[in-house]
């Protein structure tokens, strides 16, 4: 499997990430200083960066999955959202972050946002480890972003193409 794979440029090193995700979880930590927070990661992209992610966190934080595609097997979202597991936690009064891994054309979190704030959450807030603004089909921005990055299709730190490279560290 990774002896045939050819990766083309690191376009961010595993040191920039390590750093980048320690100064978003201070962020974080400050804005919600003793408060309690209800993560919600977007899966499969989500897991690396936010298990990270919240060990930087120093508040208590409950997580929470929730499936979403937009990709099926392709390098181009579909602009079609299907939600294939959602959360089963009344988040009433909570405040929710909710984790990504790339936000690309925008429409994921456009259709998601409003759905979780229907439900009466104290505040809904993303975090996002990628932004990719020439993209956007629908305007959206995080509340936290680690980097912005050009027009590429990338993979590694979570990020895959067909389900395999999720595991490069960069």
């Amino acid at each position: 499997m990774m002896k045939n794979m050819s990766i083309g440029n690191i376009v961010i090193s595993r040191e920039e990430i390590d750093k980048r995700v320690k100064e978003l979880g201070a962020l974080i930590s400050k804005d919600y200083k003793d408060k309690e927070i209800v993560a919600v990661g977007i899966l499969k992209g989500c897991f690396v960066f936010m298990s990270d992610i919240i060990r930087e966190i120093s508040t208590d934080v409950e997580t929470y999955f929730m499936q979403v595609s937009s990709y099926g097997s392709g390098t181009e979202s579909s602009g079609k959202i299907h939600i294939k597991k959602d959360i089963d936690i009344d988040i009433r009064g909570k405040d929710v972050i909710i984790f990504e891994d790339i936000i690309d054309s925008g429409n994921t979190l456009s259709v998601l946002v409003p759905m979780l704030e229907e439900r009466g959450p104290k505040s809904v807030k993303v975090c996002t480890l990628l932004s990719k603004p020439s993209r956007r089909i629908v305007e959206f921005e995080a509340d936290y972003t680690g980097f912005e990055i050009p027009d590429k299709f990338i993979i590694g730190y979570g990020l895959d193409c067909d389900e395999k490279f999720r595991q490069l560290p960069y």
